[in-house]
């Protein structure tokens, strides 16, 4: 399977995505033109480094920013392409939907769990009073919970209830495609594998397409059809999961990998970490070519001036000239 996926039916193509934020010093540049597409029923896994802007970018997917350039096409269920701006952001909310990161903050305390599931459908106007509480009644089934926890408040449940209530409230007006924004860093160790298993089973079940952020790769891996590695707003590798643990080819990736342990304490300690060395570069001022190539062991001097472009190579889609020269 080839990083392309050309055999796959496209639901979200992002072309040259950027979104910059004014600031003090000038002009942040979280996200730097993205190109990739999303196919439908896949899990594609975003990774990085923590501030390198995958949030941001999930964000700037589902809606919650507006993007300063490029352009977001989501492609419905009956197959027309809609690109996505002020006009269609209402539409497109009910397909896309977003389980934020932390599930203490993201949860109204002043909100029943059932208001806070219902509040979607009200939105949209789905259903009527009763049925919408039918509903509430089976997300909360649907993710572990049950129809007793509908009449508490959030801060009466542990952080994993929590975001479990914060998916069923995702599901409530039945999307096709889910940001998850780092959903389970902010849980206990024990609790992570349950809420993965979770998503992995709701996907089967419901169809549902999967953008996962995270900074634990072997999650990544393991959830993950795709996975994009993003550095300093851009992308720089994406492959299939089995392609990018097997063949990495960005140093920037090799470099991330190399960091995760393995649970063999003998292969672990024969293991050759590549440690890097430079600072990460500011997303305001960011450099003339390569934004990896101030912390780069392989750096070129083609790699100051021009900044490269993701092409194919060896069935990866890799921004390196190392490696596509």
């Amino acid at each position: 399977m080839m990083a392309d996926r050309t055999d796959a039916t496209k639901l979200v193509e992002i072309k040259k995505v950027s979104k910059y934020f004014k600031v003090s010093e000038g002009t942040l540049k979280a996200v730097n033109e993205v190109n990739i597409d999303i196919y439908r029923g896949e899990t594609l896994g975003l990774v990085g480094e923590s501030g390198c802007g995958k949030s941001t970018f999930g964000k700037t997917l589902i809606g919650i920013y507006h993007p300063t350039k490029g352009t977001i096409i989501y492609h419905t269920a009956d197959g027309k392409p809609m690109e996505i701006n002020k006009k269609t952001l209402f539409s497109y909310s009910k397909m896309a939907q977003i389980i934020f990161q932390d599930p203490y903050s993201s949860l109204d305390p002043r909100m029943t769990v059932a208001d806070i599931i219902e509040e979607g459908m009200i939105i949209h106007k789905m259903y009527d009073r009763k049925k919408r509480r039918e509903r509430v009644y089976e997300l909360l089934e649907l993710v572990g919970l049950n129809k007793e926890h509908a009449n508490r408040f959030a801060h009466e449940f542990s952080g994993g209830q929590r975001q479990r209530i914060g998916i069923a409230r995702a599901l409530a007006i039945e999307p096709e495609f889910i940001v998850c924004d780092e959903p389970i860093s902010a849980l206990d160790v024990s609790i992570q594998s349950q809420i993965i298993n979770l998503l992995h089973d709701l996907q089967k079940k419901l169809n549902l397409t999967y953008l996962f952020i995270a900074h634990d790769l072997n999650i990544v891996k393991y959830i993950s059809d795709r996975i994009a590695v993003m550095y300093l707003g851009n992308i720089v590798e994406l492959a299939t999961s089995k392609e990018l643990y097997g063949n990495t080819l960005h140093p920037y990736s090799q470099a991330l990998l190399s960091a995760v342990p393995i649970p063999d304490p003998d292969k672990e300690a024969q293991k050759q970490r590549q440690i890097l060395t430079g600072d990460v570069p500011s997303p305001i001022n960011t450099p003339k070519g390569c934004p990896f190539a101030g912390r780069c062991p392989y750096v070129m001097d083609i790699c100051r001036q021009e900044k490269p472009v993701l092409e194919m190579k060896q069935g990866h889609l890799v921004a390196c000239h190392k490696v596509t020269k």
